[in-house]
């Protein structure tokens, strides 16, 4: 019999892929430097050429079975352990190389943690603006995803629904910071008072409930600042890396799962992790690129160019009268749109070749995406289109 559950999903495609689609089409027709697709966070700089070095270093020098054969379930003990030192050296962890497991990028660090720390019928918060695909990655472990409403004034976390919603049935809560889609950098007295509520209703519910950060934008901060580490004011955190943004590697699908080793009882946690993947098949990541990315985790691609674009188009959509609030982090930012309907307006803009996520999916209505990942000489075109739709619709 065919899977009723995922033929029904065929109608539900992910809006952001489709118009990415469309700007792929609409480019063939008209070269693609002439449509501003801001559909796709696709990491748009160059990998580190260190990275590459290490890979081929790492080819030429290694025998086949240790950069081609399968890795050991839960990661190469190498790997895990430079990662571990490296996290205890910029955040002021005490991780060991047994409190991770590596994993095919966020996404497969997430499929893990979920079902780690959730059974059926079990609730997992987040909060708006969130990730579409959460609700994919959640529902389809038999656990359900709410949402908690957006605090539009600084897409920090809406503290009074987020009480409001905090029932018994919550065994965890999804954070993601910085955020996709708003750009916004949870703050330390953001995070200190999660924690603090957190402690407080697992005394009260008499049960452990877990915080899962997903956090891929960690290295991408503006104004010289960095992102707070979540797992420093929470004990029961599980963080969901993956090197895809820092290093500009998404097709090479590497991340990793860190388990907190103040929660007690992070051996068996990745130990469990390790059985999770024997079910849903995301076991051994790429060895070679396991080993790549142990000695390269310390480094980032050059991103600056993202803060670059972001002041660019913050400044001038800003100034044709957009309300934004300013990114700290990220390649997204998040304008309310100057009509009601987020739609509507992302479909005018198509008139213009300009190729914009509706906020809808995200939890959010009035507003939308934009992924400033592209070349900056294609920002600064794309701000005559952005002129010229609001001239002659608004």
């Amino acid at each position: 019999m065919i899977s009723e559950t995922y033929k029904a999903m065929l109608g539900g495609k992910s809006v952001i892929r489709e118009l990415s689609e469309f700007a792929t089409a609409r480019g063939k027709e008209i070269g693609y430097d002439n449509v501003f697709d801001y559909s796709l966070g696709n990491p748009s700089v160059p990998v580190p050429q260190a990275f590459n070095d290490k890979v081929i270093e790492l080819l030429n020098t290694m025998s086949s079975m240790e950069v081609h054969g399968y890795s050991p379930s839960l990661g190469i003990p190498s790997v895990k352990e430079k990662i571990a030192a490296s996290l205890n050296r910029r955040f002021g962890m005490n991780y060991a190389g047994k409190d991770i497991f590596m994993a095919s990028g966020a996404a497969g660090a997430l499929a893990h943690a979920f079902r780690l720390v959730t059974g059926p019928g079990d609730e997992i918060l987040t909060f708006a603006p969130f990730f579409p695909e959460y609700h994919p990655y959640v529902d389809l472990t038999g656990a359900r995803l709410k949402v908690v409403p957006a605090n539009t004034a600084d897409f920090q976390i809406n503290f009074d629904a987020f009480v409001d919603m905090l029932t018994p049935s919550v065994h965890a809560v999804l954070i993601n910071t910085p955020n996709n889609p708003s750009g916004a950098v949870y703050s330390e007295q953001t995070l200190t008072r999660l924690a603090a509520i957190l402690t407080e209703k697992e005394e009260q519910f008499g049960h452990e409930i877990w915080l899962i950060s997903d956090e891929p934008y960690r290295e991408i901060v503006f104004d010289g600042k960095t992102a707070p580490y979540a797992s420093r004011f929470y004990p029961r955190t599980l963080s969901c890396y993956s090197f895809s943004k820092s290093l500009s590697l998404p097709g090479e699908r590497i991340g990793y799962l860190a388990v907190n080793p103040a929660c007690g009882v992070s051996d068996m946690l990745v130990n469990m992790a390790g059985q999770i993947s024997r079910g849903i098949g995301h076991n051994c990541p790429s060895s070679v690129i396991q080993l790549a990315v142990a000695d390269t985790c310390d480094l980032t691609a050059d991103l600056s160019v993202y803060e670059t674009n972001m002041n660019i188009l913050c400044d001038e959509l800003t100034s044709l009268g957009f309300d934004i609030v300013r990114p700290g982090g990220t390649f997204y930012m998040f304008p309310k749109a100057p009509e009601a309907d987020a739609v509507a307006f992302c479909r005018k803009a198509l008139k213009y070749d300009l190729v914009l996520v509706p906020s809808d999916t995200f939890g959010v209505g009035g507003y939308f995406r934009i992924a400033y990942c592209i070349n900056t000489q294609k920002v600064q075109r794309s701000l005559e289109a952005f002129r010229r739709m609001m001239h002659a619709e608004y």
